[in-house]
């Protein structure tokens, strides 16, 4: 009866120490771009092939590799979908660009950033993961001003597809001038379409009124200029590789019509509109006060249609 017990615990053990085993491995990356140390996560999921890996880039202002912004609160959107196609034997790295977050030492003033600084980042960044036998072929994935990033790193960095998800379709110009006139007061809205007239131009305006300054600030003028130069929907129709463009029909930053504007630039893209899907990639009720506590609750679970489209794309290509 002892010996039956000891054998059973041995038996029992093993099977706990099996099942405790990781099968992803989560490890801090560095990327040396000669221009500072970015900062990246790492998700492999344990295979003795190669697996797909998808170079993750975030959104616009300091939102960090998480998909996270300390002015908009903590809701891991980016964080949760290296989790989900890991569990697809999916692999990723997501990081932090610089002037946001850790990305901040590599460039501490924000009158250095650029998109074409962003871009340049991304190549290295699918440079250094090709070179890697542990991954095989590579995917881009941007979110929101991230899709522009990724759309346009993609011819460089030899990418085997791109996905474009709740990204704009039209001049970042446009957007902010659409937003500007729905919220701004009457009173702001002449000096606000002035600023962004010069900016179009890439013209410098230093005399912002403090109500716009959060907008306009003079050290963040550099960076809209690049940013107001790019176009969205011409970027995309350049792509050869395979696209996927995914957009959220509760999303209150981005609409459908961005969404099908990139298709009709890209007719040979994959489209995918999601029923109750945010911007945040929950699934939430289209008003304001839902949108707004689901961009500060990370238990909320990503949408199970995203997960479909995602792990489907990337397995194909």
């Amino acid at each position: 009866m002892m010996l039956r017990l000891i054998v059973a615990s041995l038996i029992l053990f093993c099977g706990l120490a099996h099942a405790a085993a990781p099968s992803v491995l989560q490890r801090p990356v560095e990327l040396d771009t000669g221009h500072g140390i970015l900062h990246g996560s790492l998700l492999l999921p344990r295979s003795e092939q190669p697996v797909p890996v998808v170079l993750i880039i975030s959104g616009s202002g300091p939102t960090d590799r998480d998909g996270n912004n300390p002015e908009g609160g903590r809701n891991d959107s980016l964080k949760k979908l290296a989790l989900l196609l890991a569990r697809n034997q999916i692999a990723s790295v997501r990081y932090d660009k610089r002037g946001v977050a850790s990305g901040r030492v590599a460039t501490p003033d924000e009158r250095d950033l650029s998109v074409e600084g962003y871009v340049d980042d991304a190549v290295a960044w699918a440079q250094q993961l090709k070179s890697d036998p542990r991954f095989g072929p590579l995917v881009i994935l941007g979110h929101s001003e991230g899709a522009l990033i990724a759309t346009l790193a993609a011819p460089r960095a030899g990418a085997a597809g791109v996905i474009s998800l709740s990204g704009s379709g039209r001049p970042m110009d446009q957007v902010l001038r659409e937003q500007l006139r729905e919220h701004l007061p009457a009173a702001l809205l002449p000096r606000a379409e002035q600023l962004l007239d010069r900016l179009k131009a890439g013209q410098f305006d230093p005399q912002v009124p403090p109500p716009l300054q959060v907008i306009f600030r003079p050290s963040v003028q550099p960076y809209l200029v690049s940013l107001f130069r790019q176009d969205p929907a011409a970027a995309m129709g350049q792509l050869t590789m395979p696209a996927l463009i995914v957009q959220g029909r509760n999303d209150m930053q981005v609409g459908i019509a961005d969404a099908q504007a990139l298709h009709q630039a890209k007719p040979d893209a994959q489209l995918a509109l999601i029923d109750g899907m945010n911007h945040v990639l929950r699934i939430v009720a289209d008003n304001r006060e839902a949108q707004l506590d689901s961009y500060k609750n990370p238990k909320l679970p990503l949408a199970d249609a995203l997960a479909r489209r995602l792990v489907g794309f990337i397995k194909s290509v």
